[in-house]
């Protein structure tokens, strides 16, 4: 654990000095411990410990299958644009994106376990966990524009790949956090692994879930 802690800190102070293999253990355990905390919102009580721990698996889940479902294409557009060489550098960009997003998450995660023991009103709670999400995503997009300043400056082209990697990465993981759902247990409705009609447009859904909240 010591260990673990002190490679967050390295992560945190010097950008680029954690590898892969200090990353990828670093996206599960804080993705796991906010995805714990959002669970928890209906307690340890019946089926609230299950949603806790299928919360848990989620987030890393989502942070994991967004990445793996934009890589391949992003890949392509690198190649198509000639900067296969730099790929290796991009990666290590894109996963610091993904480790400083999980981390600031699990850093909020007191703050969401506040909101949990004093918000009765779901909706508002399921709003927050989104506005959690996305100052966690920004966060990790800082890292990631810092990290790909060299290869711009070498490279302009960069840029535009650096933009359309926020573009695609964002419209997935919004699909793919839609997929998942529930992170956060609705006490009105008995504990499922998936919601039905999973497959649905987040987008919509989105949109009317803020119109509720809002006028209320």
């Amino acid at each position: 654990m010591r260990r673990f802690l002190l490679n967050i800190d390295r992560f945190l102070r010097i950008e680029g000095a954690a590898g892969v293999r200090e990353q990828l253990p670093m996206i599960v355990a804080c993705g796991a411990l906010y995805g714990a905390i959002m669970g928890s919102y209906c307690g340890l009580d019946g089926d609230g410990w299950k949603q806790m721990l299928l919360s848990a698996s989620k987030v890393p889940m989502l942070f994991f299958v967004t990445f793996l479902l934009c890589l391949p294409s992003y890949f392509v557009l690198n190649v198509l644009a000639g900067l296969r060489g730099d790929f290796p550098q991009v990666l290590r960009a894109l996963l610091s994106f993904q480790s400083l997003a999980a981390v600031v998450l699990a850093a909020l995660g007191p703050i969401t376990w506040l909101m949990n023991v004093s918000t009765p009103n779901y909706g508002f709670i399921v709003v927050w966990n989104g506005i959690m999400f996305a100052i966690a995503s920004l966060f990790g997009q800082w890292r990631m524009r810092r990290l790909y300043q060299p290869l711009i400056a070498v490279n302009p082209r960069h840029r535009v790949l650096l933009r359309t990697w926020m573009i695609l990465y964002w419209f997935v993981a919004i699909q793919m956090a839609w997929v998942l759902r529930p992170f956060v247990g609705d006490p009105t409705k008995p504990f499922q692994l998936l919601r039905p009609q999973a497959w649905g447009n987040a987008y919509v859904e989105i949109v009317s879930l803020l119109c509720r909240v809002w006028l209320m």
